[in-house]
């Protein structure tokens, strides 16, 4: 069971909003794969997310540290970024495990770089560059309540 939506971000502020518009309705304990090329606006689309759930600071790519911590009241939201990774064995030295959980909210780019250790994505963003429309975001959930937040998604 899995549905799909689309949205077109013209620039960088509408894929903010996107971000913040996710943020609204994704539950605790969801994982989120983001795909798309380098530049693609990943970390853009995480930042709005952030963005939604309160953070008012600054949102770094986590390429070096492969994993950025974000501590809210009732959740804890871990954004990786697996694009340096050499192996996805080094996923188990960071006790990738431990990260998924029923109180935190998950966001990986480059997910395919830590198969087959990750579990499956609740929900998959893929982020395409247009040349004249901007950025195309393909939105896929997997299961039901990522489903209705999907089709919740006021944007």
């Amino acid at each position: 069971m899995s549905e799909s939506r689309q949205f077109i971000a013209k620039d960088e502020q509408q894929q903010l909003a996107l971000g913040q518009a996710l943020a609204k309705v994704i539950k605790k304990g969801t994982v989120i794969y983001l795909t798309g090329d380098l530049g693609a606006g990943k970390t853009t689309l995480t930042r709005g997310f952030l963005q939604g759930l309160g953070h008012q600071g600054t949102v770094k790519s986590p390429t070096y540290t492969l994993v950025e911590p974000y501590e809210f009241a009732d959740l804890t939201l871990y954004h990786f970024d697996l694009y340096r990774l050499q192996d996805p064995e080094e996923l188990e030295l960071l006790g990738i495990r431990d990260y998924f959980n029923s109180q935190s909210i998950v966001i990986i780019e480059w997910p395919s770089r830590g198969e087959p250790l990750l579990p499956q994505a609740d929900l998959m963003i893929d982020i395409q560059l247009h040349p004249q429309q901007g950025r195309i975001l393909s939105l896929t959930a997997h299961n039901s309540p990522t489903i209705h937040a999907l089709n919740a998604l006021d944007i």
